[in-house]
C-alpha cells in the first residue's frame, strides 16, 4: 500500500471501531446520564483513531478476529480520550477546542469532565477484562497489564509530569524522553497489542515495540511542527501554544527544517524495524511516511 491510499484505510477502521466504542459505552440512563453523556461527547468528537488503526492492522498479522482487535482498539480509544479530557483542563494546558468544538469542560463543566474522563479511563479496564476481547484469561490479563502499565506513572501519566514541570533547560534527549512517555507508550501498547492478541512470539512483540518507538516520534515531531506551521481551522485545536507556554519541543530545539528531517530519519527506522512483516502489512509500512505529509 502506497501513502495515497492510507487515508481510505484509516477511515475505514475509525467507522469499525466507532462503531465498537457506540456498542461498548453506555446509553445515558438514570441520575449518572449527565457522565454518561460527557464521555460519548468526548469520545465521538471525532480524530484518525490511529491507535485502534495499529492495533487493528498488528492483529491480523497474527490472525487475530478483528471483533477481538475491534474491542482493545476500543479500549485504548477510550484511554486515550480520557488522557485528553484532562489535559485540556485549566489545570493542565486550559484549552477551549478540542477536533474543531468546546472542549468537554467547556461543553460541560470541570466536575463533570473530569468525571467523565475518570471513567473512560476505568471503562478501558473493563472492556480488556470481557471475555469476549479474548477467551484466554491468561492473554486479557497480558493486555490489562501492559496498558496499565504504558498509561500509568512511568508511561503516559509521567510523560505528562514531566512536561507540566518541563523548563528551557530540556535538551533534545529529555524531549524525546517525556514524548516517548507521555505519547509514545500509548502507541506502543497498540501495536504490540497484535502479538499478545494472537498470542505470539517475544520476538514478534519486540520487533512491534520498536516499530511503534520510532513511529511515536514521527507522530510527536510532525504535531509539534502542527504547532508551528498549520491554523486551528486545520487542526482543530489551538496553535501557537508550545511557543507561548516556552516548552521546549524538537522543533524549538532542531528548527522546522532539524526537526522534519528527524522525522524522516524516524519513520525510515520505523519501517526497517518491521522487518519481515514490512511486506505483510502495507498499512503498517506506510504510516510513518503518512504522518510526515500530514496537515491536520
Amino acid at each position: 500500500m502506497n501513502q495515497a491510499g492510507l487515508p481510505q484505510a484509516i477511515a475505514a477502521s475509525a467507522r469499525l471501531v466507532d462503531a465498537t466504542l457506540d456498542a461498548v459505552l453506555p446509553p445515558p440512563a438514570g441520575r449518572q446520564a449527565r457522565v454518561q453523556e460527557a464521555m460519548r461527547y468526548a469520545i465521538q468528537a471525532g480524530g484518525k483513531r490511529l491507535r485502534p488503526f495499529l492495533v487493528l492492522h498488528s492483529a491480523r498479522l497474527f490472525g487475530v478476529d478483528d471483533s477481538r482487535s475491534l474491542r482493545v482498539g476500543a479500549a485504548i480509544e477510550a484511554m486515550h480520550t480520557y488522557s485528553l479530557v484532562h489535559d485540556d483542563l485549566p489545570c493542565m494546558d486550559d484549552d477551549d477546542l478540542r477536533r474543531g468544538r468546546p472542549t468537554t469542560h467547556i461543553a460541560f463543566d470541570e466536575m463533570t469532565a473530569v468525571l467523565a474522563g475518570d471513567a473512560l479511563l476505568t471503562i478501558s479496564f473493563e472492556i480488556l477484562a470481557d471475555a469476549r476481547t479474548h477467551p484466554s484469561a491468561e492473554v486479557r490479563c497480558a493486555l490489562i497489564a501492559r496498558l496499565a502499565e504504558a498509561g500509568g506513572h512511568s508511561g503516559m501519566i509521567g510523560g505528562q509530569i514531566i512536561d507540566m514541570l518541563a523548563d528551557a533547560s530540556f535538551g533534545v534527549e529529555d524531549v524525546i524522553e517525556l514524548q516517548r512517555k507521555k505519547t509514545g507508550q500509548l502507541f506502543e501498547f497498540s501495536c504490540e497489542a497484535g502479538p499478545i492478541l494472537g498470542q505470539a512470539s517475544a520476538e514478534d512483540r519486540a520487533r512491534l515495540k520498536a516499530y511503534a518507538e520510532e513511529m511515536g516520534v514521527v507522530f510527536q515531531i510532525t504535531d509539534d511542527l502542527l504547532d508551528v506551521t498549520s491554523t486551528a481551522e486545520k487542526t482543530g485545536k489551538a496553535v501557537g501554544k508550545d511557543a507561548d507556554m516556552g516548552k521546549q519541543t524538537l522543533v524549538t530545539l532542531l528548527g522546522v527544517a532539524g526537526a522534519r528531517a528527524e522525522a524522516e530519519k524516524r519513520a525510515r527506522a520505523a519501517v526497517a524495524a518491521l522487518g519481515p512483516y514490512a511486506a505483510k502489512a502495507p498499512e503498517l509500512s506506510a504510516l510513518p511516511f503518512f504522518l510526515l505529509d500530514r496537515d491536520a
